[in-house]
């Protein structure tokens, strides 16, 4: 998340950051946001029990509310219902830490390391009704090292993580990447 505000603080970002959004209220973004002068709100997801959809509904609400035009999830772990996800189709994008699509889900520098692969990295792509099959909108790779383990490979990913991130924003922001019927296509 600070990578991305930092980068929409630049003169000429296509993009602002307008509101951040927690499931988790304390979350430490909340504060990061507040401290950058970004508004801030939370719909805890554990007042909704099982309700996934009421939640989502919930939380479309404070979207719109604050004319937020693009969801860009950081950091968010929560499946989204297809009702969310195609109420913001086109308009919500993720960041994921592998090559997509490869190692879907979660500990997936673990599964690098035990496919043997020589490169991983990360996927920014739009969201789907499907967990993380979204077609990417650009990835960014690095190298699997002798010696590797979850932390060093990780520690690497994340740096283009944040490299990344801003970079797909500003694309998706500015008109130049688009979600046309189920497939990326760049103006």
């Amino acid at each position: 998340m600070v990578s991305l505000v930092e980068a929409a603080r630049a003169d000429g970002f296509p993009a602002e950051i307008a509101l951040v959004l927690s499931n988790v209220p304390g979350a430490g973004g909340l504060d990061r946001a507040k401290a950058f002068g970004i508004a801030t709100a939370t719909v805890d997801h554990r007042a909704f029990a099982k309700d996934r959809e009421a939640f989502e509904r919930a939380m479309d609400e404070v979207l719109r509310i604050n004319q937020i035009d693009l969801v860009v999830l950081a950091g968010f772990m929560r499946i989204m219902t297809p009702w969310f996800v195609q109420r913001w189709a086109g308009r919500m994008i993720n960041i994921h830490p592998s090559l997509l699509p490869l190692f879907k889900g979660t500990h997936t520098h673990r599964q690098a390391l035990e496919a043997g692969v020589f490169e991983h990295g990360c996927s920014v792509h739009f969201v789907v009704p499907e967990l993380d099959a979204g077609p990417v909108i650009m990835q960014a790779t690095v190298p699997v090292l002798d010696g590797d383990d979850e932390d060093t490979l990780s520690a690497r990913v994340l740096v283009e993580e944040h490299r990344l991130y801003p970079i797909a924003l500003a694309d998706v922001a500015a008109g130049r990447v688009a979600l046309v019927d189920g497939a990326v296509v760049r103006r």
